[in-house]
């Protein structure tokens, strides 16, 4: 089964530095099979028959004993993400793939969480909570918006991390490959 597994807060400035080639080794050795890796922000796509939610637990532990890092990771099949793409609720709006993120949380936020973030996006900004995805549409920037804390940081109340639209599609492609 072709899973997607996202790394949180990895190779943003010095800190939680991991090499891309030196992941895909450190996860083919553990058994895993046709490893890639997308750009150097944490998007790994693999096939293991091993459940997402084992992959979830068992991923952490193999980059503390490689790099000595604390990194939460949250996954998903190639199915998910596919419904993910699919569903896309903010694409007729949402013009610039760079300015769309996708946080894909490892369980359901919380009904109050999610009714928080509504109110700090200005006029010009989208926001759609589904299931464990939140989409939002910053026009003016991620850095400019207000919600993206919010979204990128650990007020949720669970793991979440983002992507832009553009690495989203392209983690389905790489998916969609079988020897990738």
């Amino acid at each position: 089964m072709r899973q997607v597994v996202l790394l949180r807060g990895i190779n943003i400035g010095p800190r939680n530095r991991v090499a891309m080639p030196r992941l895909r080794g450190l996860l083919a050795e553990a058994g895993y099979e046709n490893v890639g890796t997308y750009v150097q922000s944490g998007n790994v796509v693999l096939s293991s028959r091993r459940s997402p939610e084992r992959l979830a637990r068992e991923v952490p532990g193999l980059i503390a004993d490689g790099f000595g890092l604390d990194i939460a990771v949250v996954v998903r099949t190639r199915d998910e993400l596919a419904e993910v793409v699919r569903r896309n609720p903010l694409g007729d709006v949402a013009k610039d793939p760079k300015r769309y993120q996708v946080s894909f949380c490892s369980a359901e936020p919380d009904a109050e969480v999610v009714r928080e973030l509504a109110p700090l996006a200005v006029a010009s900004e989208r926001f759609v909570a589904h299931g464990r995805e939140l989409y939002a549409w910053h026009p003016e920037g991620v850095a400019r918006s207000k919600p993206w804390a919010k979204l990128a940081g650990r007020d949720l109340g669970v793991t979440a991390t983002a992507r832009n639209w553009t690495t989203v599609v392209k983690l389905l492609e790489l998916a969609d490959e079988k020897d990738a």
